[in-house]
């Protein structure tokens, strides 16, 4: 077996047994083999890590929301749902038609490797850091919204309403589009958990 394929082999077992003993939620870091060519990383950006979600979805329980109440939380979004609310995380029932089982999911951003809203945007303002964040830069959103059409998973929000609750590490912004940034405050300064991976944890 050639070392090539021992390595590979290698890692897909660690990333098993990782998603066997895993929380619901967890954020998990995954080392690149080369920086991405190009620019120079944003502060805090790690080019060598690649951030991502895991995400078990045999440990979600239905109806459970944690994740949800948490993101709202940490973000100071709005807490009455309404058609125009923003929803960084929601969860969702899928079901499958032949045997009849539901099971239960959070959607968020993906951070996609090749993200098409980044691709879409006419002003930059959607990009994605050296290691794998997908970021809106609301001084450079011109509200055109081109990205919510692009995004496959419905996973960006508008901004309709003036911001009333402004967290000082996550700024928002009226007329901009928004969506989950995986905590980025948090991981920037070297916190490795999100708010709703830190609440499945203790739900």
């Amino acid at each position: 077996m050639s070392a090539a394929r021992r390595g590979f082999l290698g890692v897909a077992a660690a990333g098993l047994g990782g998603m066997l003993l895993a929380p619901g939620i967890q954020l998990i870091q995954i080392a690149q083999a080369a920086a991405p060519a190009g620019g120079t990383a944003p502060a805090g950006a790690n080019p060598a890590v690649r951030w991502g979600m895991l995400i078990d979805t045999t440990k979600c329980a239905t109806g459970c929301t944690d994740c949800v109440t948490a993101c709202t939380q940490e973000h100071g979004l709005p807490t009455v749902a309404s058609p125009t609310s923003a929803q960084w995380i929601r969860k969702i029932e899928i079901k499958e038609v032949k045997t009849g089982r539901s099971h239960s999911a959070p959607v968020m951003c993906q951070h996609c490797a090749e993200p098409p809203c980044v691709d879409v945007c006419p002003t930059g303002a959607s990009f994605k850091r050296a290691d794998g964040i997908v970021l809106v830069d609301r001084h450079s959103c011109i509200g055109c919204r081109y990205c919510m059409m692009a995004c496959p998973y419905k996973a960006r929000s508008f901004v309709h309403e003036p911001v009333t609750d402004q967290k000082p590490d996550v700024p928002r912004g009226q007329g901009c589009v928004e969506s989950c940034t995986l905590c980025v405050h948090r991981i920037d300064r070297g916190d490795k958990t999100t708010a709703c991976a830190e609440a499945c944890a203790k739900a």
